[in-house]
């Protein structure tokens, strides 16, 4: 087996060799044989050795001051090499198929056309796909931007080495430069200094746009385009865009006190002016190609001077791209712009002229040309356009609520608050036809109800073009929408924006088709929504709030009843899915995410949320970025055209009978139990995680509650940390043996082998409880823990090793992920270097909550690096 990862191995041992001679050089032989020693006694303890278990940890505990610091760094940055290495590897030449993802677009076509699928129902198909992937800033990605970069500048190097026509010279200096990369990447800080702002975040979107998904998209549909010829003789239009992207990044308001009106504003100015200076150093390029002098009739009719017809063209565009940006410039600065009449407002105005000059060629005769650049820079318009991704608003219901009772209040018309659902739908109704303001002059609201109006007012003065959906958390009544639509025409927002209520909780998903229902049948929204209603499923909360197996269980037949709901009232429905990176939080493969969906749920139109460190490990390179696309298209296709069956009602029954005990057994530890919380805050260091800058959001939605009140992400991080995942399996174990117990272990088999959306569940909750470590959550706990607790603890473990023992009966395996060997070795290899990480990092917590640490910087410092390394080690940690 291990020769299938030959190539891996030995770039991880390259770039291993180097982090040690750099760190020799820095620190010294020394303190590197310490190192080396630590690993090799990890790797001794896993395979047994007690001895060397207790070596390690009297070594670690024994690390000077001085050391700490250095010691967290070497393995923290070791495990981020592995990343890369392994990252590189999925894209290499010498990538092995048990590792590289097949193209799933060849496999599709195949499927589908061998299925004797009309060819034409293939190609309408792709061209009605709209897949909608949302960039949001909930990070638990730990590495600072420019430690990025040197990663994907270490992946450029690594991908160079394997040209094999380079000279001893080219290799040598190769070699060179990854030393350099490494180097600089030791002597740079790993932890952020200050917690990134939202325009922070934002900008980081950005980045992943510009410097990998502007290249990736053309890319992936150049392949896409020549997979359907190949197959069918058809091509793909030229301005088809099946993907694009919108934002949370500065939009996302809910429980975010500093995403603002204003830093929207700078966010949608900053967005424009990237994708201005993109468009034009691309039409520059297109100046530079396009010399030619024959052109067609239409493109001659435009110009003057024709020796250069295409370039006259271009120049007019280049120049009106950039004064825009000079506006846009402007206007960021706070001053006025100045070029409104030749201001770029759409990406009409881009697309016609880029477009006439792909026609001309065509007609022309020079279709080579024509489907060169200019077609790459005609895609990116179609995906992009000129404000690279749609922001999306977020914002509470009961902050849209609250403004408004101030409002009545005002009005001497009592508290909006306290009317029925039927008062309140009958005044904003009323108010919606109505003609005149509602909003005075005079009135003078309070400060959080300006920045709801100042928001509003916003996105009255932005182009449609610029903006995606209006989300509402904690939706749950028609009332609830209309009240955000009362609020945006008070605003003079003349445009009409998706309003989409967002369901959360366990409660929320049972009740959602109601909702909708009740929505649909005001007639002045059915009119409103012009025959299309968008629903966002949350994932992370239902999960926090009810356990995985019965959230899965609640969000699927939330997406049923949705589907039923809107199909009854003749409107398409889009479903927003809210996953995050981890399975705690929905994340997992999107491939088999979306085709794990009920039948008829997505019909070609999807919206997901790209979370964290997934965008990077996902988008973070074009080659990558190029995989991730082709997946979402192919599964989005494919559950469209190829549904998966409806689920037996045997199947049905017995999941709903899993779903209601396992969120007993859930709730019984997280929520009735005296002692969990307790127990979770001194066996994690989800006290200690405020400390580490990641996002810009508040870690808690109340700074005085509990479990209940903490976010989802900083939840399932502290679990990671101490490697028990318990938010990603906690009752599914428990819900499986009691339908084992009660003879149903043939209907699980069969609900295995027949039924994508039960296959992904076992598949997910394999792999995380793969990645648990209950010798390691001890040691946490002996540490850490007051001995009164330790019966949580005990009982915690308890049930994991049950639900271990459950799944491997019913998957027949000797081991978990026995099916899936790449993915048990990818644990397996990081192992050894994420063990001292844990073992020190619940030292150093012991030392600071000891307040043994006053005026001993390191010592935090040596924590916020054992985070951010086991963060590194799991990878999906938020």
């Amino acid at each position: 087996m291990a020769d299938m990862y030959a190539s891996l191995k030995s770039n991880v041992s390259f770039l291993g060799q180097v982090l040690g001679d750099t760190i020799q050089e820095s620190e010294g032989k020394q303190f590197l044989e310490k190192v080396e020693t630590i690993r090799q006694l990890a790797k001794a303890s896993r395979n047994g050795d007690i001895d060397a278990g207790e070596q390690m940890l009297a070594t670690l505990t024994a690390l000077p001051d001085d050391e700490l610091v250095p010691f967290a760094k070497a393995f923290n940055q070791f495990l981020n090499l592995a990343n890369t290495a392994e990252q590189f590897h999925t894209i290499s030449r010498n990538c092995d198929e048990l590792v590289c993802v097949p193209d799933p677009v060849e496999q599709l076509l195949g499927r589908l056309l061998n299925g004797k699928m009309e060819h034409n129902q293939v190609q309408q198909c792709l061209t009605e796909l709209n897949i909608d992937l949302v960039l949001t800033a909930h990070p638990t990605e730990v590495s600072r931007q420019t430690l990025i970069h040197k990663y994907d500048a270490l992946v450029d190097a690594l991908s160079e080495m394997e040209n094999p026509q380079l000279t001893d010279v080219e290799q040598t200096q190769l070699r060179l430069r990854i030393r350099q990369l490494i180097a600089q990447m030791w002597h740079t800080n790993e932890i952020r200094q200050t917690r990134p702002t939202p325009v922070d975040e934002a900008s980081w979107g950005v980045a992943v746009i510009e410097s990998s998904l502007w290249q990736a998209v053309p890319d992936y549909l150049r392949r896409f385009n020549d997979k359907l010829v190949e197959h069918t003789g058809q091509e793909l239009p030229v301005e088809l865009a099946p993907i694009r992207f919108s934002s949370w990044m500065g939009g996302d308001r809910d429980g975010n006190p500093f995403v603002t009106a204003k830093v929207t504003r700078e966010v949608l100015l900053r967005n424009k002016m990237a994708a201005t200076r993109l468009l034009f150093r691309d039409v520059e390029a297109l100046i530079d190609e396009l010399s030619m002098n024959n052109a067609s009739d239409e493109l001659l009719a435009q110009v003057t001077d024709t020796s250069e017809p295409y370039r006259e063209v271009l120049r007019a565009l280049r120049e009106r791209l950039r004064g825009s940006w000079e506006h846009y410039k402007l206007e960021l600065a706070g001053k006025q712009g100045h070029f409104n009449d030749g201001l770029i407002r759409s990406a009409k105005e881009v697309f016609d002229p880029i477009h006439l000059c792909y026609r001309s060629l065509y007609d022309s005769g020079m279709r080579l040309i024509a489907n060169g650049l200019l077609l790459d820079v005609i895609r990116r318009i179609a995906c992009f356009g000129i404000c690279l991704t749609r922001l999306d608003i977020r914002q509470d219901a009961a902050r849209h609520a609250s403004a408004i009772a101030e409002l009545t209040e005002y009005l001497g018309m009592g508290d909006y608050n306290q009317w029925s659902e039927t008062q309140k739908q009958s005044f904003l109704l009323t108010e919606l036809s109505n003609k005149r303001p509602l909003i005075s002059n005079a009135w003078q609201p309070s400060k959080d109800t300006q920045e709801v109006l100042d928001t509003c007012r916003l996105i009255g003065e932005t182009s449609q073009e610029s903006l995606g959906s209006y989300v509402i958390s904690m939706a749950s009544q028609p009332s609830d929408v209309l009240a955000v639509l009362l609020l945006l025409k008070e605003c003079d927002c003349s445009h009409s924006m998706r309003i989409v209520p967002l369901f959360e909780t366990l409660d929320d998903l049972n009740h959602a088709s109601t909702a909708i229902e009740s929505l649909l049948a005001v007639d002045w929204y059915k009119n409103y929504c012009q025959g299309h209603q968008e629903v966002m499923i949350g994932y992370s909360d239902s999960a926090k709030d009810a356990g995985v197996m019965a959230a899965a269980w609640g969000q699927y037949r939330a997406q049923e009843e949705l589907v039923e709901v809107c199909k009854k009232a003749g409107v398409k429905l889009t479903l927003f899915h809210g996953r995050g990176g981890t399975i705690g939080r929905g994340g997992g493969p999107a491939h088999q995410a979306i085709l794990s969906q009920p039948p008829g749920s997505v019909d070609g139109r999807i919206r997901v949320t790209e979370q964290g460190e997934m965008i990077r490990f996902k988008f973070g390179l074009p080659k990558l970025a190029v995989q991730s696309l082709a997946l979402y298209t192919s599964a989005v296709m494919e559950a469209t055209l190829l549904p998966p069956p409806a689920p037996k009602q045997s199947w049905r029954d017995c999941v709903a009978a899993m779903a209601e005990h396992s969120v007993e057994c859930y709730r019984n530890v997280v929520r009735h139990d005296p002692n969990f919380v307790p127990y979770f805050r001194a066996a994690t260091p989800e006290v200690e995680l405020s400390m580490l800058p990641l996002g810009s959001r508040p870690a808690k939605r109340n700074p005085q509650g509990g479990v209940e009140s903490l976010r989802a992400i900083p939840w399932i991080f502290a679990w990671s940390q101490n490697r028990m995942m318990l938010p990603a399996w906690l009752g599914a174990g428990e819900a499986l043996q009691q339908a084992i117990d009660s003879g149903k272990t043939e209907l699980l088999q069969e609900m295995i082998n027949s039924w994508p959306f039960f296959q992904a569940r076992i598949s997910m909750l394999e792999m995380v409880l793969a990645k648990t470590e209950p010798n390691l959550s001890r040691y946490y706990e002996n540490t850490l823990v007051e001995k009164a607790l330790h019966p949580v603890g005990n009982d915690i473990r308890t049930k994991l090793q049950q639900g271990i023992n459950t799944i491997l009966d019913l998957t027949g395996e000797q081991r978990l992920m026995d099916h899936t060997p790449w993915n048990r070795e990818s644990v397996e290899l990081r192992n050894p270097y994420i063990d001292p990480l844990n073992f020190l990092q619940a030292e150093l917590l012991g030392r600071i909550r000891d307040q043994d640490t006053v005026g001993k910087d390191h010592v935090e410092q040596a924590l916020l690096l054992t985070i951010a390394g086991v963060a590194a080690g799991m990878r999906n940690t938020g």
